[in-house]
């Protein structure tokens, strides 16, 4: 199965949280695994906060930092090229959505993804609007 995972479900990985065992299930049956490469700056970005705010120590940091970047290096990266803008700003236009999320969409269907996992609800409908076929991956 061509999976592609957005930031919110893949930081599951990392922060064991509800739906963690779903996303570790989906990426173990994964045939290809596909990423938007705005992926890693997201996830570093939530690490980050949760380091400011200390509920993540600077060595657990540390470790998931070297395990996500491992996990993403057998990954597929997918770029944001002119196809994929073009197709995030018609999403932009036709839902209620973040840059970011539309941009995550957007290279799931130019890779023609069979799934589309995500944690947020908003991103959820529009990737169905889309024609995506989808898993939540509840919060």
């Amino acid at each position: 199965m061509k999976l592609f995972v957005d930031s919110s479900a893949f930081a599951k990985r990392y922060i064991w949280e509800a739906g963690s065992d779903v996303v570790d299930e989906l990426l173990q049956g994964a045939s290809r695994l596909a990423l938007c490469t705005i992926l890693v700056p997201e996830i570093i970005s939530g690490l980050n906060l949760r380091r400011r705010e200390q509920i993540l120590s600077n060595s657990d940091y540390r470790k998931i930092k070297k395990q996500l970047l491992e996990d993403v290096y057998d990954a597929i990266v997918l770029q944001v090229t002119p196809a994929v803008i073009a197709s995030s700003v018609r999403l932009l236009e036709t839902n209620v959505l973040r840059a970011i999320d539309a941009l995550h969409i957007a290279c799931a269907l130019e890779w023609q993804a069979e799934l589309f996992v995500t944690a947020d609800k908003r991103q959820l409908k529009a990737a169905r609007n889309a024609g995506l076929a989808t898993k939540y991956i509840g919060q």
